[in-house]
């Protein structure tokens, strides 16, 4: 079912506070929180708007409701196509990232591994994920995701760390649940969040079959905490923006002896496939930020001509060659995760696993990419987003005079409207919510580096060396060498229908 995002907010509020922030404890409600809090409510009012019918929205598989796209399960390309485009499109009317792509990155990976768990060891997991699922989608749920561990001493593995608390564990069970302790880092939305969804993060050896769990719990759980620190653009007295009403927290989440009832486990102690679902996971958020990061370009390269306009230098060669690099950008990285989609598999659980290779491509060259963004940003745009002065002297008797006489640029264009302009690229690019969005641009779904490794993980060299032996007249040992791409036998009926969705 699909909810109003004014009944979020309030069933937000009905939640306990276990938010730590600025030394306090602290509410739901707090005004640091709130334009986070905000970008949600958003996803809620896209869903309802007949606008974004089909984009925002879609069919749950389950029972055949209208569900909000973001409790979706992958079951098709189409699915996979259509998160791809919902993201750019949120990323559109919020100026940055909608948040919520983790928690059904989520979903879909336990969807996954808990069916293969169930398959390789005669456990339950899918069955309770299913019950979970429903509930999930029956109230319109949103979802935090909960991966990277403080992990300590980068050199040690999980059980040769001095304290054994660095990566979430398990320390008890019962005949009711399991008791898990430790603490994970960079979480993003959990303070305003329903739930959150909890993996583990890397690959496990047998002494360390506790660190291989896998949980959801609500986010105002007895013993969960979130020491949260919250980004925002500076609030707006005079010009008012929708840029302006959003932000971010993100927080160190606390798992201080935290119960967890057994239809909420999903993986406890298969240390064998923890990293399959990390890694997983993270294929998962990788193809959505190929949707993701060509809405954020997309919204750089409009500041970029919209400044050039005012300025009157949009038709010089500079300017448009550094529009054709951020084009470029876009473009790629979305067609990455077009690719990645259309050759997707389907896993034993029905649900759609993206390419590895396309989606890590993809996100690799968005994080290489960002800043190189900004700076073309700033170079057209010059000094003044970081000089501009404050609304206020726009409203002075004094001062408003000068501004509306020395700000002006191109004719017909308004003082005011350059102000919003050069406002809007500062919040961007030079301000400390700005330069959270940056660092997140390179390191958020996996540093570059770590793409790097699951693209030579994923991909076969040998063959293209088999290529090579071909050309050059040696002796070929590997596959068919009537095949050009061996391996490559895509169906041309299967690539046409995956075409014909991507259009529509």
């Amino acid at each position: 079912m699909l909810i109003t995002s004014e009944a979020w907010v309030e069933r937000q509020l009905r939640m306990k506070k276990n938010i730590y922030m600025g030394g306090q404890l602290v509410g739901r409600d707090h005004p640091l929180i709130v334009p986070g809090r905000n970008v949600i409510a958003m996803t809620y009012d896209m869903a309802q708007d007949p606008k974004y019918k089909g984009i925002c929205t879609t069919t749950s598989h389950l029972d055949g409701s209208e569900i909000n796209r973001w409790c979706n399960l992958h079951m098709s390309v189409e699915d996979l196509l259509t998160k791809q485009k919902s993201t750019r499109c949120g990323i559109h009317n919020c100026g940055f990232c909608m948040q919520r792509c983790m928690g059904n990155d989520g979903l879909n990976t336990l969807s996954v591994i808990s069916k293969e768990l169930d398959e390789k060891y005669n456990t339950d997991y899918h069955k309770r994920f299913q019950e979970y699922l429903k509930y999930f989608q029956k109230n319109d749920i949103t979802s935090a995701l909960a991966q990277t561990d403080v992990k300590g001493d980068r050199l040690k593995r999980p059980a040769e760390q001095d304290d054994p608390d660095m990566y979430v564990h398990v320390v008890k069970k019962t005949k009711d649940g399991i008791v898990v302790r430790g603490a994970k880092c960079h979480i993003t939305m959990g303070v305003y969040a329903d739930e959150v969804i909890v993996l583990p993060t890397r690959v496990m050896r047998e002494e360390e079959k506790d660190y291989a769990v896998a949980f959801a719990i609500p986010t105002d759980t007895d013993g969960l905490y979130f020491l949260n620190r919250a980004s925002a653009p500076r609030e707006r007295k005079h010009f008012k923006a929708p840029l302006a009403e959003y932000g971010s927290s993100d927080a160190v989440t606390i798992f201080d002896d935290v119960f967890v009832p057994w239809e909420r486990v999903f993986m406890c102690g298969e240390y064998q496939e923890a990293g399959r679902m990390a890694l997983l996971f993270a294929n998962y958020h990788r193809h959505a930020y190929c949707g993701c990061k060509p809405g954020v370009t997309d919204v750089i390269m409009g500041f970029t001509e919209l400044v050039a306009e005012y300025s009157g230098i949009e038709r010089t060669q500079h300017v448009r060659h550094d529009l054709a690099d951020l084009i470029a950008v876009a473009e790629l990285i979305y067609a990455a995760g077009i690719a990645s989609s259309v050759n997707a598999v389907k896993s034993s659980s029905g649900v759609m696993i993206p390419d590895p290779v396309y989606s890590n491509v993809g996100r690799r060259l968005a994080g290489e990419n960002i800043y190189h963004e900004h700076n073309v940003l700033v170079a057209v745009a010059g000094g003044l987003p970081a000089t501009l002065p404050f609304e206020d002297e726009f409203f002075n008797e004094k001062t408003a005079p000068f501004l509306k006489k020395y700000l002006a640029r191109k004719k017909g264009v308004s003082a005011e409207d350059i102000h919003r302009c050069f406002r809007s690229i500062g919040d961007l690019s030079c301000s400390g919510f700005g330069s959270v969005w940056q660092i997140a641009g390179v390191h958020g779904g996996g540093s570059p580096i770590m793409e790097t490794i699951a693209i030579l993980a994923n991909y076969n060299l040998k063959e293209k060396a088999e290529i090579a032996k071909y050309l050059a007249g040696i002796e070929r040992t590997g596959p068919d060498k009537s095949e050009v791409f061996p391996g490559e036998k895509k169906n041309l009926e299967t690539f046409k229908e995956h075409l014909r969705i991507y259009k529509k």
